[in-house]
């Protein structure tokens, strides 16, 4: 569950965002609208701990925002977000799995896991690679080279699956993509959005930024005003 109240980023030169207030049933899938420089990946940032809110509060189920931020990180993945999240071009679609595997393996596992035999972890991780490939509506068998296919080679839809994929390997109950309709046809944004549907219908609250939402998508606007404050304090991800 979401509860956000006069939630809000001030950067060194303005608000990036503020007094923002909505509240998310678990499995919810909230679109966040708005222009660009309105704070909207400003917003994800915050609410998944990354980013620190200058005013107000939320709670991300049990834990409260700001205070918990590292506790949030832990329950919590990006996707698709621009200087923070990127796809490395060069890379194949395995050598990406690969990697969160190995991340995963490394930050993510409880000790139980550690101790069981290593067999048993080989066969957890593929099965959760798996689960996630599938939330996620991408078949690496089915790309033009394989799992051998090079990110600079996916179409965008393809991509942008890739990265949601990703970050449900780390099974988290709040899952934030940003740009979810940038260069993507009609068709292809509206089955970017059946694919969160079907991933909040699962069980994991869903926040993404973008427009042309189903209508049962929980709306959030994002105004203007704030523009300048939102360049400010998204330079800390390393996104112009």
């Amino acid at each position: 569950m979401l509860a956000v109240q006069g939630f809000g980023v001030r950067g060194p030169r303005g608000w990036a965002f503020r007094e923002v207030e909505f509240t998310a049933e678990p499995g919810a899938l909230v679109a966040v609208e708005g222009p660009s420089g309105a704070g909207r990946t400003s917003l994800l940032l915050a609410l998944t701990g990354r980013m620190r809110a200058t005013e107000g509060c939320a709670e991300v189920g049990a834990l409260r925002l700001p205070r918990q931020a590292a506790a949030v990180r832990r329950i919590s993945a990006l996707a698709h977000v621009p200087g923070v999240t990127d796809l490395d071009p060069a890379l194949t679609v395995a050598e990406h799995l690969r990697e969160r595997a190995l991340l995963q393996r490394r930050f993510g596992t409880s000790l139980r896991s550690l101790l069981s035999p290593r067999t048993e972890r080989a066969a957890a991780s593929a099965l959760l690679r798996e689960s996630a490939l599938t939330a996620a509506g991408l078949d690496p068998e089915a790309l033009v080279k394989g799992s051998r296919t090079a990110v600079r080679d996916l179409e965008r839809i393809e991509a942008l699956r890739l990265s949601v994929a990703l970050a449900l390997i780390g099974r988290p109950r709040l899952l934030a993509v940003d740009d979810l309709d940038l260069k993507l046809s009609e068709a292809e944004l509206a089955a970017a959005w059946r694919m969160l549907t079907a991933i909040a219908e699962a069980g994991t609250t869903v926040v993404a930024v973008g427009q042309g939402a189903p209508e049962a998508a929980q709306k959030v606007r994002l105004g203007t005003t704030h523009e300048k404050g939102a360049a400010d304090a998204l330079a800390e991800t390393g996104r112009s």
